[in-house]
């Protein structure tokens, strides 16, 4: 699947996306960082992680995951926007316990486990389940379109998802602004 330009994108997701919370249920067993033993190795290779969720390689951020497929639009669109705004995501906490449940070190990893050296990338299916993921990724992406500094992406997140959710995932602060 293919995107358009990305304002359009935008546009269609600001209009909401009303899910329920995640699934990830804090204390359970993992492995450090809630990795797999294996990360997949084959595009189109599904590989189950210690914390339950899939991963998937693709040849590129313009290629989705087959874990989508049974997904609503809505949601792909999300993970293709989140591959396109992944130097934004990368500097957002997640406020949804990923980080303490699936390893997660910012909102980027609740769609994008890793983007390789070669363009391709292991996606991950968290972010299907968790409307709170969705939620700061759409809204990151969209002050990001509005011009909004990462700094002030990041401050705005933090202030909205700081009280009544989980703990946010250690994600560093954006580098100063030049």
């Amino acid at each position: 699947m293919r995107i358009g330009k990305r304002s359009f994108v935008i546009l269609l997701l600001s209009i909401g996306v009303v899910l329920g919370g995640c699934s990830a249920k804090s204390g359970e067993e993992q492995a450090p960082g809630g990795q797999a033993a294996e990360s997949a190795h084959a595009h189109g290779h599904q590989t189950q992680v210690a914390n339950g969720d899939l991963q998937e390689l693709t040849a590129s951020a313009d290629v989705l995951p087959e874990f989508l497929k049974g997904q609503t639009s809505e949601i792909q669109t999300v993970y293709a926007l989140s591959a396109q705004v992944s130097d934004v995501l990368k500097h957002i906490p997640c406020y949804c316990g990923c980080g303490e449940s699936a390893g997660h070190q910012s909102n980027l990893n609740c769609f994008i486990h890793e983007i390789r050296e070669d363009g391709s990338v292991v996606w991950d299916d968290h972010g299907t389940r968790c409307g709170v993921c969705l939620d700061i990724a759409v809204e990151s992406a969209k002050m990001s379109s509005e011009g909004m500094s990462l700094t002030d992406i990041r401050q705005t997140i933090d202030d909205k998802y700081g009280t009544g959710y989980a703990k946010p995932t250690p994600t560093p602060m954006p580098p100063a602004e030049s």
